[in-house]
């Protein structure tokens, strides 16, 4: 995602919506949506239950489809006008909490969408806090309520909260000296919480944790304190391992072992796989083979097993680790081939 400057607006890549959902949707089959953009599309991203897709473009909008009844073609629905910029990402929230959707924008702002009926959307709120591009945008585990994480190229990450009387509170840290790019939440439960014993109360224990990747090369894991309600980094929990702007990162969302995971991407053209075991000091970093052209986007799959990689040379490719702690690429996706393989 571009910094907060024209030069660099110009050298933003799309991200093609029929390879980005399909990626999310199956390893053996594509669809290809129409959407009617007459720009640039930077985003797709289907909701929890794989029904409505959500798309956002240069052309400053976000447009919405969904699949009827028993059909499988994804079709229009509405069109949301807000924005006065590129709109660079779009995150759904989750169901628990209606039909909610975030969108973020060159112009500066966060819009978070609400369907109050059938495909008729309304705009329930509007941030304007930063001083230039956000970049990403990124709803929590639903454990941790309704928050959204967002990402500016103002160095800043912005953590907005819906507060009981329907408002949000926002909570501002600075993350990356020359601009942030993406934010990742990690899953709310400590890594093997599943396998650990409850709390006296009964319940597994949860902590808020994001991680960030910047323009100055760093991917940082963030831990909130409760206590102080501020956002907090430790020496070891600084990586910096890419030698040039960090375009995505995603935190593996299940916890069901012992160990946290998060893939980075990076203008240089590489992809690092972080681990850390539960009670390591250290993260572990394993590249995939180096890409053709820099990588712009990671997403893992529902349970965390494969990782979908997009690229800047229109490529989509699926990893897998294997009982070795090898990665190797299981499909592949190029622009205009008919499916994965």
């Amino acid at each position: 995602r571009p910094h907060a400057t024209g030069a660099e607006t110009s050298a933003r890549r799309p991200i093609p919506a029929p390879v980005a959902a399909s990626a999310a949707m199956s390893t053996t089959q594509t669809q290809t949506v129409e959407t009617l953009h007459e720009d640039l599309i930077h985003d797709a991203q289907l909701d929890y239950y794989g029904k409505k897709l959500a798309t956002c473009s240069s052309d400053r909008t976000i447009r919405i489809y969904d699949k009827g009844d028993g059909s499988m073609q994804h079709v229009q629905v509405a069109e949301l006008e807000g924005h006065e910029g590129p709109v660079w990402q779009v995150a759904w929230a989750h169901p628990q909490f209606g039909v909610l959707l975030a969108s973020c924008s060159y112009d500066r702002k966060v819009i978070i969408w609400k369907e109050q009926a059938q495909n008729q959307w309304v705009r329930v709120e509007t941030y304007a806090g930063h001083s230039s591009s956000v970049n990403a945008v990124a709803w929590a585990p639903p454990e941790l309520g309704l928050v959204l994480a967002c990402a500016s190229a103002d160095s800043h990450v912005t953590i907005l909260t819906h507060q009981s009387d329907d408002t949000w509170a926002p909570s501002t840290f600075l993350a990356h000296q020359i601009g942030c790019n993406a934010v990742s939440w990690a899953p709310a439960y400590e890594p093997g919480a599943a396998a650990s014993s409850a709390t006296a109360e009964g319940q597994l224990p949860m902590s808020a944790r994001l991680v960030t990747g910047g323009c100055d090369h760093l991917v940082k894991v963030w831990r909130h304190d409760p206590a102080t309600q501020t956002w907090s980094l430790a020496p070891e929990d600084t990586l910096a391992e890419h030698t040039d702007w960090v375009r995505d990162v995603a935190w593996a969302p299940i916890a069901s072992t012992p160990v946290s995971v998060i893939a980075s991407c990076s203008q240089d053209k590489r992809v690092l796989i972080w681990s850390k075991g539960a009670g390591a000091s250290q993260w572990r970093c394993v590249p995939l083979p180096d890409f053709e052209s820099p990588v712009w986007r990671v997403s893992w799959s529902l349970t965390g097993g494969i990782l979908a990689v997009s690229t800047a040379d229109n490529k989509v490719s699926l990893w897998q680790e294997d009982l070795q702690g090898q990665w190797a690429k299981v499909g592949s996706l190029a622009d205009g081939q008919p499916g994965f393989g």
